[in-house]
């Protein structure tokens, strides 16, 4: 590389020096220590597509401590340490997605599968973006979309329901109201022909295929949370028993009935990893197969049964916690508008038929309709 110019070095000097200076006026990780001097756990923000949501659970007499802060936060945010924050965020990218080869592969398979609507972008954003991120644009960020007109809370233990109204009145409803954010008005087009991706890595081989369909509370919607137990959920699946177990084809397969967010039309996912010496062509027509069969040939009732029953044991799984339970509520208040949602879903799932599945199998499953991206190993340099 070339020499660095001397004011260059002496401008990184002085960049550094008021770096530290900075640093020396800041409590690292306050908020964090806070908490845990008053016996919190599990204190962790997640984002995704539909939601972001901070999560932290803490002894029943605490909860006056937690509304002091997290209204605070909302009311009065300082983005301490912000470009020590945004390389954090740079790292994250570069791990989890830049030297990932499932990463990436995710990436480009969803930004091809959405040429319009926001979900094709990655939630962490290209890289390009996060290095171009200002103070000011992340507060105006901030204050669009992290009020209480935009915010759930969800809080599950011992408590008395009318004194933690009261807390929570006294606390975030003294945060002067602005308006709802914008709306996102772009839908994604139909699609009109299938779309092919290849992702070169030097990692073993994976597929993915992913279908449009319908948002949650849409009646096909149901329709899908069947189809994904039917076809991988447990040994006894088809798509298990049939490519892994039976043509060992696939090493692993899987599906998910609503990526990458569920409050807009989005995908439905099979991925897979051919098993060796099988090809991803191979594993992609054995595949196939799986999916006309679904068209052709009526579901059974055992299958049927055994939906409700796994999707009763995950419902009870995800429930029995508090922190999953709070968790549960959150989400479906959030993207569904209303958390009895949860219970409302398992009576549309029962009331689905065979006839069902072979109508949304038919109208969906199709070639034109999907998206398939294949993670392929590096060609070898000559």
């Amino acid at each position: 590389g070339q020499e660095e110019s001397p004011a260059l070095q002496q401008l990184k000097q002085v960049f550094k020096e008021t770096q530290e200076k900075a640093d020396a006026l800041v409590v690292g990780n306050e908020m964090a220590l806070l908490y845990q001097r008053h016996g919190a756990v599990g204190l962790n923000a997640s984002t995704g597509k539909d939601i972001t949501r901070y999560t932290v659970s803490l002894p029943a007499n605490r909860l006056p401590l937690w509304a002091a802060i997290e209204s605070d936060r909302m009311a009065h945010p300082v983005l301490r340490e912000f470009y020590k924050e945004r390389a954090v965020v740079m790292e994250e990218r570069r791990l989890r997605t830049e030297d990932s080869p499932n990463g990436l592969l995710y990436e480009a398979f969803t930004a091809a599968a959405f040429q319009a609507h926001p979900y094709g972008f990655p939630t962490i954003g290209w890289a390009s973006d996060i290095q171009a991120l200002t103070p000011a644009a992340t507060s105006e960020f901030f204050r669009t979309y992290y009020g209480p007109a935009n915010a759930e809370i969800a809080i599950v233990g011992d408590i008395n329901a009318p004194e933690v109204i009261a807390l929570i009145e006294r606390t975030f409803g003294t945060i002067p109201g602005q308006p709802p954010p914008p709306p996102v008005v772009t839908v994604e087009p139909p699609q009109r022909g299938e779309r092919r991706v290849e992702v070169e890595f030097d990692a073993e081989p994976v597929l993915l295929i992913g279908y449009h369909k319908p948002a949650l509370g849409h009646p096909d919607d149901f329709v899908f949370d069947v189809l994904d137990s039917v076809l991988s959920e447990g040994v006894t699946s088809r798509l298990y028993q049939r490519l892994v177990r039976e043509k060992r084809v696939a090493a692993s397969v899987g599906t998910d009935s609503g990526f990458p967010g569920v409050t807009a039309p989005n995908l439905f996912v099979i991925s897979a990893t051919p098993l060796a010496p099988h090809s991803t062509k191979e594993l992609e027509e054995a595949i196939d197969v799986e999916l006309d069969r679904l068209k052709t040939e009526p579901v059974s009732s055992k299958e049927l049964e055994k939906v409700l029953n796994n999707l009763d044991a995950a419902l009870l799984r995800a429930l029995r916690s508090n922190s999953g339970l709070a968790s549960q509520l959150a989400f479906f208040q959030v993207v569904a508008k209303d958390w009895r949602y949860i219970l409302k879903a398992r009576e549309r799932i029962a009331a689905v038929t065979p006839a069902d599945i072979q109508r949304v199998a038919a109208r969906y499953l199709v070639k034109s309709n999907r998206t398939v991206a294949t993670l392929l190993r590096t060609p070898k340099k000559p």
